[in-house]
């Protein structure tokens, strides 16, 4: 940082707390700041399975980051960081599947510990009664009449549930609900 942010930062301290006083979802980077928080945490207290996850997350985050300044974009939206832990887990979940089938436990427990991790910064998933209801009031709130409407109802789940349902399953459930 430059010198001057430094001393500004010193002579005004609550430009500091500013954002530190902001409730998680008003502020900009409050996923990295939890996953930021959450490394601190680890080191400290030298859970090293956590430590590990987390900085597993962070290098995402910042691969991310680097695809999107290639692309001439901002960096990620929270939203598109959940998207990407989700695919962390289904990547983790297809490992340790594989693991357990080739004999290999230690190797299965270790992708299953880091999904923990993993799924220690999403938001509550939703069950499937709660999935459904959310379908019928996003065809009902777009109009969808049809199959043709399905990405228009999907796209509404997605900017109203992200992070809170699987999109994989959800699509399957809107087709049915579309088409019957």
């Amino acid at each position: 940082r430059s010198a001057s942010v430094l001393r500004l930062r010193k002579l005004c301290p609550e430009i500091n707390s500013r954002a530190a006083d902001l409730p998680p979802i008003l502020r900009k980077d409050a996923m990295r700041d939890t996953i930021m928080a959450a490394m601190k945490d680890a080191m400290k207290s030298g859970d090293k399975v956590r430590l590990g996850a987390v900085r597993l997350i962070q290098a995402a985050f910042k691969d991310r980051d680097i695809e999107a300044r290639g692309a001439g974009k901002e960096k990620a939206s929270d939203d598109e960081l959940l998207s990407l832990l989700q695919k962390m887990i289904k990547q983790r979940q297809e490992s340790s599947s594989i693991y357990k089938t080739n004999g290999r436990p230690e190797l299965a427990a270790q992708e299953d510990a880091e999904i923990a991790v993993i799924q220690s910064f999403l938001p509550k998933q939703m069950d499937e009664a709660e999935v459904k209801a959310a379908i019928a009031a996003a065809i009902s709130e777009t109009g969808a009449a049809g199959m043709k409407d399905m990405g228009k109802v999907i796209a509404h789940l997605k900017e109203r549930f992200a992070g809170q349902m699987d999109f994989g399953r959800a699509s399957g459930l809107v087709k049915a609900a579309l088409a019957g």
